[in-house]
């Protein structure tokens, strides 16, 4: 007599299918879990990498507002059509101070990982603005009050201090301050010093003048200040392309 398996026999027994499903999820978790403990660092060791400074940070929340990411990732995948499209592909080590990261999944629109310095200030704000005006075939909305509204930095300490409970190393002591001195030199430790965070951003916005406003500081101001930034963290060249397979 031959054994005829049949699938009905697992569905309408609750114990074997609960027993099977754990099988299934056990195995899943051990072939993605354990060859973690199998590298001595899961994030790459590269120079370059810090926390966004006061701007650049009150920009990534308007980035999380409007939604951005519903329609642009922020993860370019080793695969030569996307190096050659978008560049190198995405370290974890660039996301180590991203919470929650905006790796994503969907591309409405393109990549934006490596946006950093591709165009300019006044391009991405006419693009901003009205999207067609630069990619006439665009179906991205238009977001004109970023260029009206005046941003808001009231919170941008309590924004720090929050994002310091979860490791990023904004600095409110004299030892945590020195700390990141050591780390990544006075220039970038005294933009992540909140006691000092209004006035940082006041002076970047101010300085470099994102959206041709010199009057006032929008929205549009930190948008771009953050799209800046992206992917101009890590210098590619310092490093050989085996380098980083070790971490893979």
């Amino acid at each position: 007599m031959k054994f005829r398996f049949a699938h009905e026999s697992i569905e309408i027994n609750a114990g074997l299918l609960i027993g099977l499903t754990m099988l299934v999820i056990s195995i899943g978790g051990l072939v993605e879990i354990v060859p973690l403990f199998y590298i001595d660092e899961t994030i790459e060791k590269v120079e370059g990498v810090r926390p966004y400074t006061p701007l650049e940070q009150a920009g990534r929340d308007i980035y999380i507002r409007e939604g951005c990411y519903t329609c642009h990732s922020q993860m370019i995948r080793p695969f030569r059509d996307e190096d050659l499209r978008y560049g190198h592909y995405s370290l974890a080590a660039e996301s180590m101070y991203d919470h929650p990261f905006q790796w994503g999944s969907k591309r409405t629109g393109p990549d934006l990982a490596r946006v950093g310095g591709k165009y300019s200030n006044e391009w991405h704000v006419a693009h901003l603005v009205n999207p067609r005006d630069v990619v006439p075939q665009s179906i991205m909305p238009n977001y004109p009050w970023l260029l009206e509204n005046e941003l808001d930095f009231s919170d941008v300490q309590g924004r720090m201090r929050a994002l310091k409970k979860t490791g990023v190393p904004y600095s409110e002591t004299e030892r945590e301050f020195q700390h990141n001195v050591d780390e990544f030199g006075a220039e970038v430790a005294s933009q992540l010093d909140i006691l000092r965070a209004e006035e940082n951003l006041m002076q970047q916005a101010l300085a470099n003048n994102y959206d041709g406003q010199r009057a006032r500081i929008t929205e549009m101001d930190a948008l771009v200040a953050y799209l800046q930034v992206l992917g101009t963290m890590v210098d590619f060249s310092q490093y050989d392309e085996g380098y980083f397979t070790e971490f893979r």
